[in-house]
């Protein structure tokens, strides 16, 4: 029964030896405080990770031409080749499952020449032909006006989206944007929208310094014909991008007559294989913070239990009064368990308390410091700090268990002849 004089005795076999009591649960409350700031470390590495892909579709695949490396068909090696605009509709013929397949050039570079002039401020910025369906593989915010739409397609309409960075660069702050023209590499383009994108790279700053056109408008201003620079390509969700990259570049080969083993001839870089590399990682490095904290706490939980062992023998003559008295042995056996649950939970809180507050000291500098590579809000979340508490609660059971069972075994006459 959970009475006063229970707690009472609890309190007072706990704080007579009060320094036995505190380096027994240290082994406790290390495990626990090990095991929160490791999968914090892990969650903060997680989402460091993740914001390096962004809000792009993770189930893509990037593609586009490469020299061939054999001869075929009567075609050297070395040969260069385009795909062309006609090749998307070639693979939504031959390939199912694909949700959206966005023809891509570029010109330009956030690093190269200046290739966009407004009055007299220019600046060297990423500008992109693009379809519509691209705002779905790699996210942004449009800010104000609006996106690329089909009617830009279809009547090579001469408009712009630029990032917040060409904004800064080219206007006053405060000026009107929308309606207003640039001029890319002597071109005149008007401005219809802007955008802001998420990021946490190291490109940040030149993921806002891009400008896209329309697909039609960009071939013809800057004389690219049927040309397409690259393809960004999404699978439906349920189908892997990877199991169908094999077929879309077939047919790929196929209609450029590139020898089937020519590996190189086109280039192509899966999203979705390395997104589900970085999962499996994540996955790995938490299994061995759970091991290690666990193996930590273990360590603890021995401890804990040796010294109710200690204590049970220390006590073998009270024990055997309180049996001659006609106390009952689960009762006996319920005073041990309560003593080393209540130690071990108590151990235990102490070490989660002490975790929080590690995590909110490196989330208050990262916050004042900024962001760090790789590294973002490190957290756990309340299921895990549940799971440390039923962990908690089972470890102290099992650390209470042998000891109660070797106080009730205790036979009064032998307890009470103990010196």
């Amino acid at each position: 029964m959970f009475n006063k004089d229970r707690w009472r005795e609890i309190i007072e076999v706990l704080t007579s030896n009060v320094w036995r009591t505190v380096f027994t649960a240290f082994g406790v409350c290390w495990g626990i405080f090990i095991l929160i700031v490791l999968l914090a470390a892990g969650k903060g590495l997680e989402n460091g990770i993740r914001a390096d892909f962004g809000d792009i579709a993770t189930n893509t695949m990037f593609m586009w031409t490469r020299s061939t490396t054999k001869p075929y068909e009567g075609l050297p090696k070395g040969r260069s080749f385009e795909f062309k605009i006609n090749d998307v509709q070639a693979i939504r013929d031959n390939v199912p499952n694909l949700r959206f397949i966005s023809p891509r050039n570029r010109l330009g570079g956030f690093r190269g020449g200046s290739n966009v002039v407004r009055g007299i401020r220019t600046g060297a910025y990423n500008i992109y032909g693009d379809y519509p369906e691209i705002i779905n593989q790699d996210p942004m915010t449009v800010t104000s006006g609006r996106f690329i739409n089909y009617n830009d397609i279809n009547e090579k309409r001469k408009v712009a989206i630029i990032g917040r960075g060409v904004k800064n660069d080219l206007y006053e702050k405060g000026e009107e944007v929308l309606g207003s023209y640039i001029k890319i590499q002597g071109v005149n383009f008007m401005v219809v929208g802007t955008y802001k994108k998420n990021s946490n790279d190291g490109d940040g700053e030149e993921a806002q310094k891009e400008i896209y056109v329309p697909f039609t408008s960009f071939s013809q201003a800057f004389n690219r014909g049927e040309d397409v620079g690259w393809m960004a390509i999404t699978a439906h969700d349920g189908s892997s991008i990877s199991v169908l990259k094999e077929k879309i570049i077939g047919v790929m080969r196929q209609r450029h007559k590139v020898h089937p083993e020519d590996n190189r001839a086109i280039g192509h870089f899966d999203l979705y294989e390395q997104f589900n590399r970085v999962e499996s990682l994540f996955g790995a490095l938490k299994g061995v913070a759970y091991i290690v904290g666990i193996m930590v706490l273990l360590s603890g939980i021995i401890g804990v239990s040796n010294i109710m062992l200690i204590v049970v023998k220390e006590r073998t003559k009270e024990i055997g009064i309180r049996r001659a008295l006609g106390e009952q042995p689960w009762s006996i056996k319920l005073q041990i368990l309560m003593e080393s649950i209540f130690l071990t939970i108590i151990s235990g809180m102490t070490g989660i308390i002490f975790g929080s507050l590690v995590i909110y000291g490196i989330n208050s500098l990262l916050d004042s410091v900024g962001p760090v590579d790789m590294f973002i809000n490190p957290s756990v979340s309340v299921g895990v700090v549940s799971g440390a508490l039923l962990i908690l609660m089972v470890s102290g059971l099992l650390a209470g268990f042998i000891p109660a069972n070797s106080a009730i075994r205790v036979k009064p006459i032998e307890a009470l002849r103990t010196e």
